[in-house]
């Protein structure tokens, strides 16, 4: 349905006013279907054993295969010494500036960080995601 714009100025404000008014249900009513379509969506998303680490989504992507496991925090072992917030845990692809460093001639132990440095010489080691004081 094409309304010229000839017609609506033709209109009476009584005609265009009950024709706005019965837009806005329309508009109304179509958009609390999606919003209520949307929330169902997100519902399955959030669903259940589903949600745990890989999540919902990853599920429907690979279906037929469990979510993973939770891995317990990695503590950093190497320190970058030109910028110190930037570390390494020795898994994974090794950081671009350890491996620039590395092929420069350095050695990855010149990298490693001390447990005295891990734990700000105040701890002395980590069990079970805990710190233990320094007796």
């Amino acid at each position: 349905m094409s309304i010229k714009k000839s017609d609506l100025e033709a209109m009476s404000v009584d005609v265009l006013w009950s024709l706005h008014e019965e837009i806005s249900q329309i508009l109304s009513e179509r958009i609390l279907q999606e919003k209520q379509e949307l929330e169902k969506r997100l519902a399955v998303l959030q669903r259940g054993p589903l949600n745990q680490v890989g999540g919902a989504a990853d599920a429907l992507l690979n279906p037929g295969r469990k979510p993973r496991r939770k891995y317990p925090r990695v503590l950093p072992k190497y320190r970058n010494p030109l910028m110190p917030t930037e570390t390494w845990s020795g898994r994974g692809k090794q950081p671009r500036w350890l491996v620039a460093a590395l092929k420069s001639g350095r050695k990855i132990e010149e990298f490693q960080i001390s447990n005295a440095s891990l734990a700000g010489g105040t701890m002395t080691n980590v069990v079970k995601g805990r710190r233990q004081q320094r007796i």
